[in-house]
């Protein structure tokens, strides 16, 4: 029985195996060659293995149409072979180097020697890592790249995957509501920072999708600006960019929040800002391209007299990672479809002035796109 027949064998495999059954279909249209898969979100993506994985880059998976086996070291082996129960992934903590461990499976496979098979590797890849499988290969061994398919992929979300990012989105979003209550002139950037951290770590979040920014004044027109020292004033706005991660699963969010009723240019561009996300977010659609709505949000923005001041891309994939294909920006070129969870983040940044910024993020659906983000669009002033 081939990993084809296992994976499409419901009585010999009770497991989701959509990931790895796509990742290996689309190995099987072209040459029979394997993968070896390096990055670990693309590891835990493929093998959908809950509480197994941090961040250390200590695996690689060897996909193949006759085997698929992990090779992890000790630290990792229990926990992997827990979670590798009635899946047709075999766990491997033989103490090698990643290298030698490929060399060992592709001459144990049926594919060593057949015409026109190579090994394909991820482009991420280290010029180290490549040196050594080179290494441990004849001089004539063809090694390809795969060109993204895994993150390609991993751009199309299951059912599964879109719920849990609901469930993370509904830890920022309770999040928001608490800091809203919580800050006031007088604290510091890094406090408010650390209360909204918090606050997530206790109501349920496994970690940070990523390192919280809240950025006030001046340090607003930086899109990236990193919480310090800098206190809130009466006047100002607050740019609060925050998420959590659930059952791996990331959360995207900004919002702008207002330190008593704020001056007319201010009020203006909170304005365009709102009306450059709520016109992208009722056009995405299956077909709309990425480059197609972050011009879209250009042209709202520009009609409300703030032409030029956003700088960066509308909006990015989420997944896993916080930062997953497609993008929403002008480099961009191809159709939206169904399944591609995005962010839509307008943002007007004024150097020396201010900077503000409306995010959400959603799935796009059949006929549309449905936003998980549910905290209000409305002007919140403190």
């Amino acid at each position: 029985m081939t990993v084809f027949d296992e994976l499409n064998n419901p009585v010999a495999c009770e497991w989701h195996v959509g990931q790895l059954l796509r990742a290996m279909n689309q190995l099987r249209d072209g040459r029979p060659s394997p993968m070896v898969v390096r990055d670990t979100s693309n590891i835990r993506w493929l093998t959908a293995f809950d509480g197994v994985f941090d961040d250390e880059d200590a695996h690689a998976l060897y996909v193949a149409p006759d085997r698929v086996v992990l090779h992890t070291d000790s630290r990792y082996a229990k926990a992997c072979e827990q979670a590798a129960r009635r899946t047709p992934i075999r766990v491997d903590d033989t103490r090698e180097s990643h290298a030698s461990f490929v060399a060992r499976q592709w001459n144990g496979s049926w594919l060593h020697g057949m015409p026109g098979a190579e090994l394909q590797i991820e482009d991420t890849v280290t010029l180290a890592e490549y040196r050594a499988l080179q290494k441990a290969f004849p001089a004539d061994f063809p090694i390809g790249e795969t060109d993204g398919v895994v993150r390609r992929l991993r751009s199309v979300k299951e059912r599964y995957e879109v719920a849990r990012m609901r469930g993370a989105q509904a830890i920022t979003d309770a999040a928001f509501s608490h800091i809203v209550e919580f800050m006031r002139p007088g604290m510091t950037e890094r406090e408010v920072q650390l209360e909204l951290d918090e606050f997530m770590l206790r109501h349920g979040a496994e970690g940070l999708a990523f390192a919280t920014i809240v950025a006030t004044g001046e340090s607003a027109a930086n899109p990236h600006a990193v919480p310090g020292a800098t206190m809130l004033e009466a006047g100002q706005c607050v740019v609060l960019d925050f998420g959590a991660k659930s059952y791996g699963y990331c959360s995207d969010m900004t919002r702008t929040v207002f330190l008593g009723e704020p001056e007319s240019q201010m009020r203006s561009a909170w304005e365009a800002v709102r009306a450059a996300n709520e016109a992208v977010e009722a056009m995405l659609a299956p077909g709309v391209t990425g480059k197609e709505a972050h011009e879209r949000a250009e042209a709202v923005l520009a009609e409300g007299g703030f032409a030029g001041a956003m700088g960066h891309g509308l909006g990015h994939g989420v997944g896993l990672d916080i930062h997953e294909e497609p993008v929403l920006s002008p480099r961009n070129p191809e159709p939206l479809v169904e399944g591609n969870v995005v962010t839509v983040e307008p943002g007007v940044y004024l150097p020396g002035k201010f900077g503000m910024r409306l995010e959400d993020f959603g799935v796009v659906t059949d006929d549309g796109f449905e936003v998980f983000t549910k905290s209000t669009h409305e002007m919140v002033v403190i």
